[in-house]
This record gives structure tokens, sequence and C-alpha cells, in this order.
């Protein structure tokens, strides 16, 4: 049998895949990773987290925060004031999540400067054109 002949086929792998693959997409969002490293702490309200996440609309913040809420990895506790408050928690899972985050952003931290350096040497060597602009 070769290499490429395993028996397995695509659709079997895409079935598997798939699932991992959208929840993946849901949690490495740009705003997703933004809330739930926000709201890691403890309960926050949405004008909070409005303010914490620089450059979120109010409608993405809206639709990601439904999102997460729908993934149960957020809770939205509606408090029966005048006006209502609202507040978002992160649930057992994400707060699992977030330390799987934490690892990475801590990555991220440490290793951003040679990051920047390699790509300066790569652009240098790569794309002259970009470096003498």
């Amino acid at each position: 049998m070769s290499q490429r002949n395993t028996g397995v086929t695509s659709q079997a792998v895409n079935a598997h895949a798939c699932p991992v693959r959208e929840v993946l997409d849901r949690v490495a969002g740009k705003w997703s990773v933004q809330i739930l490293v926000a709201a890691a702490p403890g309960p926050i309200r949405f004008t909070e987290l409005e303010r914490s996440i620089e450059g979120v609309s109010r409608r993405m913040l809206t639709l990601t925060l439904r999102n997460l809420e729908r993934d149960g990895l957020v809770v939205r506790t509606v408090h029966p004031t005048v006006p209502p408050k609202v507040e978002y928690e992160l649930t057992d899972v994400a707060q699992e999540l977030y330390s799987s985050l934490r690892h990475l952003t801590d990555w991220a931290e440490r290793n951003r400067v040679y990051i920047a350096e390699a790509r300066a040497a790569y652009d240098t060597e790569h794309r002259p054109e970009l470096v003498d602009a």
C-alpha cells in the first residue's frame, strides 16, 4: 500500500477535523482571546469590556460575547436593577482555556523582540524594496 493510500478518506478526516477547527476558530478569534483575557479576573460589565479592548466595536463585542455564551464559555447575568446591570463571567471551561492562553501570551511576550528581529532580517533579505521605503 502506498503512503498516499492509507484507507482513510478525506471525508473521515474532515468529519473529525471540522468540529475541532470550528472550536479553534471561535476561541482563537481576535476578539474572543481579548474578551477571555479581560474577563478572566472575574465578572465584568459590557462597558468595562468595551473600554479594555482597544478597537472593538460595540457590534463586534456583542456578537462575540453572544457566540462565547452560546459555546458555554461565558455566562451572562442580568441583575434586576434600573437600569439593568449586565455582567459577563468565564465558565470553568473558559477558565481552563484561559490558563492555556496565558502560556501562549507569555510565550508571545518573551519572544516578541526575537520575532520582530527575524521579520526585519527576512524583509531585508527577501524584500529590500520594503526596507528602503
